[in-house]
């Protein structure tokens, strides 16, 4: 478990939450619950109903959809933001490859903190932008490699 020192000194490196103010950080990391998770343990499951987003504290998670890896994220990482923007299900499932320590943020709190530096969204918005280059980075790849596994 972080102090609460430690906890503020970890968010405050975290992308999306580099442009908060520090006294705004403060009550954002205290109200933020830290969860821990066995290995192989499934944070959530695609098709879940979620309210949360999560920040890898340590260890590293994949993610995935059934068998189809999409990502392995690590300290610092966030994950689950989709679900706090739309009231869609999860979609993808993820699970810890190690021991994994996680702070999450709900909804309500994530609404605040837009409502206290509005540049929060648009951290996240880059953060969205730049796992949906890396997913059809490889759909781009795989649909080349069946088209050479279809020619051979």
């Amino acid at each position: 478990m972080l102090s609460s020192f430690e906890r503020l000194l970890f968010i405050r490196r975290v992308s999306i939450f580099q442009e908060l103010r520090d006294e705004f950080l403060v009550k954002l990391a205290s109200a933020m619950d830290e969860l821990s998770f066995p290995a192989n343990h499934t944070i959530f499951e695609q098709g879940e109903e979620g309210r949360s987003l999560y920040i890898v504290v340590s260890g590293e998670v994949r993610i995935h959809i059934g068998d189809q890896d999409l990502a392995k994220l690590g300290q610092g990482a966030i994950f689950g933001e989709m679900a706090l923007f739309d009231a869609e299900p999860r979609s993808a499932s993820v699970t810890t490859l190690d021991q994994c320590d996680c702070l999450t943020l709900n909804q309500l709190q994530l609404i605040d903190a837009i409502e206290e530096t509005p540049e929060i969204a648009v951290n996240i918005t880059s953060a969205l932008s730049r796992r949906i280059r890396e997913l059809n980075g490889k759909i781009r790849s795989y649909e080349a490699q069946l088209k050479a596994a279809n020619l051979a």
